[in-house]
Parts: C-alpha cells; structure tokens; sequence
C-alpha cells in the first residue's frame, strides 16, 4: 500500500425527508445569499423545488436560480452562473439534481473565485486556491459528486470533456434522501448503478500490491450493486434498495474505496470522449467501453481480472492451460450479462457512435500524451482496438 493523505469533510444528512433541513444547513455552514442550481423541470414536476424554496424562506436565506444544467454540464451555462456570482454576490451554491448539476455547481464555485478563465483549471494551467461552499442536494445515485473532489464538464467551443478537482470542491453538506431518486426511469437508473460500478472498478484495476482492505471494499460495493440493481429496475420504489445504491455511489467515488493504490481511470477517459461527440449518457457509454477495455488487457494483465472474475463475479477457478484466462474471460462475460439484463448497451451501434470517428476520438483523447490509464499504458493503437472491439454486435 502506497502513503495518503485523506480528507472527506462533507456533512451527510440522509434517509426520508432530508432535504426539509435544507436552510438550516445552508445556515450551519455560513450562507447567507444562494445561488439555486438545478437542470430541468423535474424537480418542480416533484415539488422538490417548492419544498426547498420555502426552507429557505423559512430560514430567511436570499436566493437567485440557474436553472438549465444538462447531461454531460457544458461550459456555458458555467460562464453564466460564475457572472451571476460576481454580480450578485452570492456566498454559497446550492445544487438540487444530480452529478451534472453537482459538477456545474463546483465549477461555479471555483470560477467564482478566481480572475482568471475557469477552464484553466481543466487544462491544469491553474490550480483551485479558493472556491464558494457548496451544499447537495442529491436526486440520482450515480456521479457520486455529492462526496468527492472532482467536477467534469465539456466546453462547448472545443468540445473537450475533462475533469478537474480539488478538496476544496467537496460540498460543504450533502442531503441524501433515496425517495428522490424513486421516480427515475429504469435507464437512468441502470446508466447511473453502472457509472457507480466502474468508479469502484477504476480504483480496483490497479498494479499496487497488498492493498487488500481497499481491493475487499471495492468488491463490497459491487457486490452490493449487483444485488440491488436488479431489485429497482423491478420495483422502482424499493426504498431499502434504492438506499443501499445511493450510498454506495457515495463510497464509490469519494475515494475511500482507492486510497493507497495507483488507479486507472482509462475507461472513464475513453468514454468521455464518446459522451463529448454523441451526447451520450455516461453511464451507457462506460458500459460499452468497460468491458472492451478489460478484454483487451486481460492478455497484457490478467491478474486483477481473474482476481475480479472470482471474487466479484464467483467464477470458479478453471484448470489446465489457459486457466487464468478462462476465468477472466468467464468474469467479464458475467459482467457483459448483468449489463444486458439491467438494460445497458454493449456496442456502438446503440449509442449512435460510428466506427468512421476512431481516429477522430483517440487523436482527442491522447492529445498531448502519449499513454493513457495506469493498470495497462494505452497507447494510440490499444485505444483503437477497444473502440474497435465495440463497433462489432455482442448481443
């Protein structure tokens, strides 16, 4: 096990109810104008957006609103809310929705904060020094950005989609209510619980040695996706399932589960550049690519797939030669099964993606680098063979 450092201060409030604390929370942690960030009009559909307008009227908080937040958080609509803090003054930004909101709402935060361009922190010209609270307001179990460091958005002139992050962008509170996430439909629930999955497995596929309480972690959380998935996509308001989903989003990618490890994150990487070009759902297109991606360094790195296969998967251990494949490949065929059955797609074709923009995506992905992910070192060729992979019918 590699040293760390680890810092995760965010306040979790969670279970029925949650968010009628919403003010007094925004209170506790300094706020006293809010900026109100949320995406369409589901919240006001649910009357979430009522309930937490009169908390903060109730606790006597100012507030503006951005509404506008898209899958996939674009630039733009950043430009407008860091003017709108500027302008206004507000100390504190409340996102209502899920990890897009959340993500746009952290790039506020920094932007807000800074004389600079904000984007300069996605392109690493600059780092985060300061930035305006956050507080959540969760209503879909997937990004897990109601608990980490990170925000990803795509800049609208470039067409870049890239991360950036920063203690400072863990929200200041989280308010966790699995009723909010009841009323999703089963596709974004299953693209959600994928995305949640492949957190844990960026952070599992790793070459550090003896890290087996993190690697029993990771395995704990997908075996309880697993277990859960199917049980909301068959009832929908299960709450004890959809409490268990959202709380494993939580651990997935606040990084608890990949603390003294090198990571991966090749997949994720790969997958962004698809979600740039088609507008994909995140968690669609990882479901694509994740399993691409272990076929192809299974033949390179089989340990930790034969490891995945067995552990997670229950495959029993094959004999003869050849074994350590066999299992691996019966892993990922079991995970392929789960993806289908919950609803996910496997190749390019259901995601509108074209095998004519290879070249194009990889020449955006590598750009400026020559590798990409840690368990195995991509380079150009092995990304093209796993978008490659991807274009021929698995079903």
């Amino acid at each position: 096990m590699d040293n760390f450092t680890f810092y995760a201060p965010t306040y979790f409030d969670f279970g029925r109810n949650a968010e009628e604390h919403v003010g007094s929370l925004i209170r506790r942690f300094g706020g006293k104008k809010v900026l109100l960030h949320y995406g369409g009009g589901s919240i006001k559909k649910s009357g979430l957006y009522d309930k937490v307008v009169k908390c903060l009227d109730d606790e006597g908080i100012s507030y503006g609103e951005l509404g506008g937040v898209k899958p996939n958080p674009r630039s733009g609509l950043v430009y407008e809310g860091i003017e709108m803090c500027c302008k206004e003054g507000y100390d504190f930004i409340l996102a209502v929705g899920g990890g897009s909101t959340i993500d746009s709402a952290k790039a506020i935060a920094a932007g807000s904060c800074y004389d600079g361009d904000f984007w300069d922190f996605y392109t690493k010209k600059a780092v985060i020094e300061k930035a305006l609270p956050v507080g959540t307001i969760l209503t879909i179990a997937a990004a897990g950005s109601e608990g980490s460091t990170n925000t990803v958005i795509t800049n609208e002139t470039t067409g870049v989609k890239t991360g950036a992050g920063s203690d400072l962008l863990r929200p200041k509170f989280s308010i966790l209510n699995p009723e909010l996430t009841c009323t999703l439909p089963p596709y974004q629930t299953a693209a959600g619980a994928t995305d949640i999955m492949i957190h844990i497995c960026e952070r599992y596929f790793s070459n550090t040695e003896e890290v087996e309480i993190t690697d029993r972690l990771c395995e704990a959380v997908l075996k309880t996706m697993i277990h859960e998935t199917p049980r909301v996509i068959e009832d929908p308001h299960n709450y004890e399932a959809r409490a268990n989903i959202m709380w494993a989003g939580m651990l997935a990618h606040n990084n608890v589960c990949g603390v003294g490890r090198v990571q991966d994150w090749a997949s994720h990487h790969i997958e962004h550049e698809l979600s740039a070009l088609y507008d994909v759902t995140h968690g669609a297109g990882l479901a694509v690519i994740a399993p691409a991606w272990m076929r192809h360094v299974l033949r390179i790195n089989p340990h930790k797939l034969v490891q995945f296969a067995e552990r997670v998967w229950d495959v029993p251990p094959q004999e003869g030669d050849g074994a350590e494949e066999e299992t691996a490949l019966l892993g990922i065929e079991r995970f392929e099964a789960f993806l289908r059955s919950i609803g996910m797609p496997l190749t390019f074709a259901e995601i509108g993606a074209e095998a004519k923009d290879i070249d194009r995506l990889t020449e955006k992905l590598l750009a400026g680098k020559e590798t990409e992910g840690n368990y195995v070192k991509l380079r150009a060729e092995d990304v093209k063979s796993i978008y490659r992979s991807v274009c021929e019918d698995r079903s």
